[in-house]
């Protein structure tokens, strides 16, 4: 008798334990936030639940909520295309800067703007999933209705513009999957796992097989198609161990720009003291002959010209004498514009001389490398017509390099392709280099041994092509960590960078990882995602039906449309055929009742 009693008590208690699964709770406080702040609907009364086998809301609802998932795409899209873009983000407000005369940091503006509605639209997606777990439906506050379509609008728009005005950087997108597919493909699974619970619950609860249908077909179709997106994945970060060569070089680029006015000497001694094994520049010639160093073709951005010349301001910087550009001060700008946002880590003493810097001649720029034994590569741009110097800029040039420094022509990485075989002729010793991809044939029978590419170049079997030839390749302008371990990986000798101080520091790339590796954790990933929906689909397919049994068909709703919690009572624990053993009875989920 003992025995048969303690095995009816286990056996109710685990009936209990099934009740208390089964029991929906309505989490009030809530639900009553989540309402008030995704549809401002701050009055209990004003939410209603979904019924078993309704839609989760009207059509106009659901227009909605797929207007707000194409805008949380988009947006996303936009701010990883935009944030991965930061590289160039220089380049972005120098271009801005020559169509708009005054200098404006454009790139972070649009950066932060595009955050903002990126959260915004985040937030309010955050919303319509936590009210779908909770059972609620939709309504959507035309406020918010607005404010999605504002964020599309903007996406859109900056997208396409973009698109237009600056086609390469989806290069650099495409080149930034490299490093953070893996990244994303994690982040992108566990996203469609915790979904798997409100669409489970609405799917389980619909009558309709069109729209359940529906609802699996677009859920499974998008995450079989994450499961497999490694299958598509290319990264040189995903290789064997052993096989990494050594860092690439690092040529500072005008400089260390970052951490002083570019193109001066501040500037390159900050760049050797970061460990650039390189410096790199863009010299003119004055109108009495002095070659000095300008990437601008005018002297508004990089100069007070508009102070000292004021009726000059827009003159081509070759057009002045040597005397005239010494007259200008060369560094004040950088602490006015703060071109990259780092002047405000600069020293006192550091401020102070950035802000007396001068125009460097090319004279001063090669003695300091012939000093510290770095290489030198520079663009060499002709003197516009008129110049006294418009055809003889190349041995004007040359004469500097041999006659007037100490450097050695070894270390002279000769950039430009003018009067390539003269130049070769006068002096033998420079390192001819080339800046664009010619055939091998050609690039040897021109005695090119190095490569000076844009980085959207980047590939490791044109590395290794002209590696086979003793050609080496220097890629620019590369100032970004991930950009700068793809570039490790890939095989490249050397990079030219804004950033010497930051990539100096880094003893390996940020993604390396050996095939075995990225498979078996692609799998494992994959693998417990799956898992983890089947137990989620399984869980309420049976709570479903346990719900449907135990209140025997019956549908009961609060007179504010939300489901009742199960009821609490004390029922004979012996009569364990009961849904309701122990102390957990599950109401009758009954009739609507009218408001």
């Amino acid at each position: 008798m003992a025995t048969s009693t303690l095995s009816q008590l286990q056996f109710g208690r685990l009936h209990g334990l099934r009740a208390k699964v089964l029991r929906r709770y309505e989490h009030q406080p809530l639900v009553s936030c989540l309402a008030g702040l995704y549809g401002c609907q701050w009055r209990r009364y004003e939410r209603s639940g979904t019924r078993p086998g309704d839609w989760c809301c009207n059509k106009l609802e659901g227009a909605s909520f797929a207007l707000l998932v194409a805008s949380f795409c988009l947006t996303l899209l936009f701010l990883y295309f935009w944030g991965q873009a930061k590289n160039d983000y220089n380049d972005f407000d120098w271009f801005n800067f020559g169509n708009l005369g005054f200098w404006f940091p454009w790139s972070v503006v649009l950066l932060a703007i595009a955050a903002g509605f990126f959260t915004y639209i985040t937030v309010l997606m955050l919303l319509a999933v936590c009210l779908l777990s909770e059972g609620q439906k939709l309504y959507l506050h035309w406020s918010h209705k607005i404010g999605i379509l504002v964020s599309l609008t903007f996406s859109i728009v900056a997208t396409a513009v973009l698109s237009d005005l600056w086609s390469k950087e989806w290069t650099t997108l495409l080149l930034s999957f490299q490093v953070t597919a893996l990244y994303l493909h994690v982040g992108g699974v566990l996203l469609m796992t915790a979904l798997a619970w409100p669409i489970a619950l609405h799917f389980f609860r619909m009558n309709s097989r069109v729209r359940r249908g529906l609802i699996m077909g677009v859920y499974l179709t998008i995450l079989f198609a994450l499961y497999l997106v490694p299958l598509g994945l290319y990264s040189p970060c995903i290789k064997e161990k052993g096989t990494l060569g050594p860092a690439p070089a690092l040529i500072g680029h005008r400089g260390a720009p970052m951490l002083a006015p570019e193109n001066t000497l501040m500037s390159f001694e900050k760049a050797v003291k970061a460990g650039s094994g390189g410096l790199e520049t863009d010299v003119t010639i004055s109108f009495d002959g002095v070659p000095f160093l300008m990437h601008d073709r005018t002297l508004r951005r990089t100069t007070n010209i508009q102070e000292v010349f004021p009726n000059r301001s827009d003159t081509l910087a070759a057009m002045f004498t040597w005397a005239e550009l010494e007259s200008l001060n060369a560094g004040a700008w950088f602490l006015s514009h703060n071109p990259f946002g780092t002047t405000g880590s600069l020293g006192a003493e550091d401020r102070l001389r950035a802000g007396n810097q001068s125009v460097c001649s090319l004279q001063a720029f090669l003695q300091l490398a012939a000093k510290t034994d770095k290489l030198v590569i520079f663009d060499l741009y002709r003197p516009p017509r008129g110049h006294p110097y418009r055809d003889t800029w190349i041995q004007r040039t040359l004469e500097v390099i041999q006659n007037e420094t100490s450097i050695h022509s070894s270390q002279v990485l000769w950039l430009p392709s003018d009067l390539r075989a003269l130049v070769q002729e006068l002096d033998p010793e420079l390192q001819q280099t080339s800046g664009s991809q010619l055939p091998l044939e050609e690039l040897q029978s021109n005695h090119i041994v190095k490569l000076n590419l844009h980085y959207s170049s980047m590939s490791t079997e044109l590395v290794s092509e002209y590696a086979a030839v003793n050609i080496t390749t220097n890629l620019y302008v590369i100032s970004q960590p991930w950009l700068y371990s793809l570039a490790w990986c890939t095989g490249v000798h050397s990079v030219t960078t804004n950033a010497p101080q930051l990539l100096s520091t880094m003893s390996v790339p940020l993604f390396l990882m050996s095939p075995d590796e990225y498979n078996l954790m692609w799998i494992l990933i994959d693998l417990v995602s799956l898992v983890l929906i089947f137990i989620i689909f399984v869980f309420h397919w049976w709570r479903e039906r346990g719900l449907a049994f135990c209140s025997s068909g019956k549908i009961t709703l609060d007179n504010n449309g939300t489901y009742s919690k199960f009821k609490t009572e004390m029922s004979d624990i012996w009569s364990v055929s009961s849904c309701n053993s122990q102390a957990e009875r599950m109401p009758s989920i009954a009739t609507v009742t009218e408001h």
